[in-house]
């Protein structure tokens, strides 16, 4: 599913997806992979669509006089009172409807447009929503205008200069206190076995299933740690294992789990020229993952056009 531009922004892991199939780029990484989220209709206060389009709200072009303000330069004004007191922290997954503008009325993108809620970690999106959605409480609806630097920063293709967002924050999801550290995470202790490359392992609970080739998507549960003991991912928490091809993820992954058998649960300790190489934003240094390889699944189906069978129904006819 492609992304749209407020989630593109950072999320690896489409919104609203329908499986329990995670993007290639997203597994493994600090990044779940996005859970079909309930529809919401839109408030009554909020812009309508227009035979166009969604309508620019008035006060789209500069911040009004009596908008709330952040030290960070966030400007917002509440449209509709939610319930309760409780806001989302910055680790909750949040569902959301929202519309975007820029400060020339154009409308870029809108969850609404989809019929779709958007549903994302909090802490995974441009920086005025973090900090503006962490103000909302539950049935709440804001507008916002995101300075530059809370938004995409100049970022060619991504919408430019202050954004207006009008954003209603349906639920949310505190994560689960995260998963204890393994004794040995900060190094791969001596009985460990070790590839040339510098991977390291030791299997936790042995398979008795095939191994699977680099070619093959595999379905797995995993927790990662970096070596201070921080848990920054993990699908036992979400209770959803992570489907990907083999060939699609980090190396010390495909070589990895190449090495263990269906139903094997092993420990991998990969270097960090195996794993993220420093990229901004991921998982730094050496990580760790218990993972547990639970099948081999076959790879999907893909739809073939009207045309196509058209013209297969014509070649066997000759």
């Amino acid at each position: 599913m492609r992304l749209r531009p407020i989630l593109a922004a950072v999320l690896l892991a489409a919104c609203g997806g329908s499986d329990d199939t995670t993007t290639p780029e997203a597994t493994p990484e600090a990044t779940p992979a996005a859970t079909t989220a309930p529809k919401a209709e839109p408030k009554a206060d909020l812009p309508q669509p227009g035979p166009e389009g969604f309508e620019a709200p008035a006060d789209v072009a500069a911040v009004p006089t009596d908008a709330e303000k952040s030290d960070s330069g966030l400007a917002w004004k509440v449209l509709t009172r939610g319930t309760g007191d409780k806001t989302p922290t910055a680790e909750a997954r949040v569902t959301v409807h929202y519309k975007g503008w820029q400060t020339d009325g154009v409308n870029f993108d809108s969850s609404y447009k989809r019929n779709k809620p958007a549903v994302f970690p909090l802490d995974r999106v441009i920086a005025g929503w973090t900090e503006g959605v962490a103000l909302m409480k539950k049935g709440e609806a804001r507008r916002f205008w995101i300075p530059e630097d809370l938004a995409y920063k100049g970022r060619p293709g991504a919408p430019s200069g202050m954004l207006v967002f009008d954003i209603e924050l349906v639920e949310w999801e505190e994560p689960p206190p995260p998963l204890a550290a393994p004794a040995d995470v900060a190094a791969a202790p001596s009985d460990a076995q070790k590839t040339e490359s510098g991977l390291a392992w030791k299997v936790l609970k042995a398979g008795d299933g095939v191994q699977p080739k680099v070619t093959d998507r595999v379905r797995v549960h995993y927790t990662g740690w970096t070596t201070d003991g921080k848990q920054f991912d993990s699908s036992v928490q979400r209770g959803r294992p992570a489907v990907f091809p083999l060939n699609k993820v980090i190396a010390g992954w495909t070589e990895g789990l190449q090495l263990m058998k269906i139903g094997e649960r092993s420990r991998l300790w990969i270097p960090e020229d195996l794993a993220y190489k420093g990229r901004p934003g991921a998982p730094a240094g050496m990580l760790v993952f218990d993972i547990e390889l639970l099948e081999i699944v076959a790879a999907p189906k893909r739809p073939v056009s009207p045309a196509i069978k058209k013209k297969e129904v014509q070649v066997k006819g000759q």
